[in-house]
């Protein structure tokens, strides 16, 4: 019998996911990790469809990806991933690894709350009914804590929250977050530059119709930014990354 526990498998990578360097997209590495997770959960009985039937929704609230190397189109990549167990009491934690011809490609480590669709409500972990296996064996030691962003950093970027964006829960989805922080900086910047280091934490909701603007800037060595609805001024996420030159 197989364990449940680690789902395996194979990303080949599309050509429209590859930069100008040919170089897979951030944003479109965490897709790829998102859509392996919901494979996962599915297998374990807790897909979108199941989740829906009980009137729940997974919604993601953290995550942090290390990036070692960036495969190229038509790479092919080996991902691993696995429930790791809840943590700080409210967040389902999930570890991934992937690797590219034995090299290593990225660790990450996300964190998923449980959501009363109907109410809109945040619910604690022991409102999932059964057992949720658990992989404790590889689990990757990062707890995704928050992040303290500033006021007063510049605005680099301001985006409409359109038709393509919103997924089936009804909001922003998460990977386009990433793909708008990737978006505030200078298409050259990153002819000699990846990131090497992001950890988003998702703070609220952003729905059709709205925009988010993104402030960012250099705080004590780091890159920090925040995003907020420019309509309300609610905080929609912050997030602190690192980059890291192409010659290393």
């Amino acid at each position: 019998m197989s364990d449940l526990s680690v789902h395996c498998e194979e990303i080949t990578v599309k050509s429209y996911e590859v930069d100008f360097q040919n170089r897979w997209k951030p944003h479109c590495l965490q897709q790829a990790l998102q859509e392996a997770a919901s494979r996962h959960a599915t297998e374990l009985g807790y897909g979108y469809p199941e989740m829906m039937e009980r009137g729940l929704a997974w919604v993601l609230s953290r995550m942090r990806i290390d990036f070692h190397t960036m495969p190229k189109m038509r790479d092919t990549v080996a991902l691993r991933t696995w429930h790791k167990g809840v943590q700080q009491r409210l967040f389902f934690t999930r570890d991934f690894q992937l690797t590219c011809a034995g090299a290593p490609v990225a660790e990450a480590s996300f964190c998923w709350i449980v959501l009363d669709w109907h109410k809109r409500r945040v619910l604690p972990p022991a409102a999932l009914p059964g057992d949720l296996l658990t992989h404790a064996e590889d689990a990757i030691p990062d707890l995704l804590e928050k992040i303290p962003v500033p006021d007063g950093l510049p605005l680099l970027g301001s985006f409409a929250v359109g038709y393509s964006a919103v997924d089936p829960v009804g909001h922003a989805n998460s990977a386009r977050y990433v793909e708008w922080l990737q978006d505030c900086f200078p298409h050259e910047s990153y002819a000699a530059r990846r990131l090497s280091r992001l950890q988003v934490n998702f703070s609220g909701e952003v729905k059709a119709g709205e925009r988010v603007d993104i402030c960012a800037g250099q705080v004590d060595g780091q890159w920090l930014a925040q995003g907020a609805v420019q309509e309300s001024g609610k905080r929609a996420f912050e997030a602190a990354f690192a980059w890291q030159p192409l010659s290393e």
